[in-house]
């Protein structure tokens, strides 16, 4: 979700927060938060910006876009089985 939240552009901790419960109404804790954004820096998923106005901003990398359109292709294929074994 965060990966998400980071393909349209950059945004800070709180701003990622609400755009991840706007879209999925999953509102993530300040830990698991910024818990992830500490594993997705560390596998390079993510980059954090410069500090604007007291607010670190991240953006997503190259690699993080790659890992985004590989789960949203695993994803895909999961709702192609499922639909066609419900229908």
């Amino acid at each position: 979700m965060l990966l998400v939240s980071l393909s349209d552009g950059p945004k800070h901790g709180y701003a990622i927060q609400a755009d991840i419960e706007s879209f999925s109404a999953t509102r993530l804790g300040p830990g698991t938060l910024y818990g992830a954004l500490s594993s997705l820096e560390r596998d390079g998923l993510i980059q954090a910006l410069p500090v604007d106005q007291r607010r670190r901003p991240y953006q997503i990398t190259r690699i993080g876009r790659e890992q985004l359109r590989q789960q949203l292709d695993e994803l895909e294929r999961i709702r192609q089985r499922v639909t066609s074994a419900v229908t």
